[in-house]
């Protein structure tokens, strides 16, 4: 199983989550740090992910091998993150096939009806429990 985590700006939630994964998981997945921008995938690599690749052509063609897709909310929100997911990288992420599995951080711009606000924390521990279940 390839599983790819996106991130941007620091890449400090795609780290909590890579090595989440890589904690609940091992060796049976791999794991690709893909970053809108060096250092975030930098830090997932730190994490423990196996491979890293940046930028948008990067998860354009990455995404189409993985299996399963991990990020914030904002991966398949055009202009989010401050604009570091671009239009292209959002709708390459929502068109996969691919099972998506979206942390629900909120957007300056958007507000999550019926969602329960939960420390980070929290939320990677779910995505780890979904992704092992």
């Amino acid at each position: 199983m390839k599983i790819a985590v996106v991130d941007g700006m620091g890449g400090g939630m795609g780290a909590q989550i890579v090595q989440g994964l890589v904690k609940g998981i091992g060796e049976k997945a791999e794991i690709w740090a893909l970053g809108t921008n060096a250092m975030a995938t930098s830090s997932m690599i730190k994490a423990g992910a196996n491979k890293g690749a940046t930028g948008e052509n990067a998860i354009k063609v990455s995404i189409k091998e993985v299996d399963i897709i991990i990020g914030p909310l904002g991966i398949i929100m055009p202009n989010s993150m401050m604009g570091e997911i671009t239009p292209f990288i959002s709708e390459t992420i929502a068109s996969s096939k691919c099972r998506k599995i979206l942390i629900p951080v909120n957007q300056a711009h958007v507000e999550l009806v019926g969602y329960e606000s939960k420390p980070l924390g929290e939320l990677i521990k779910e995505t780890i429990k979904i992704v092992l279940a």
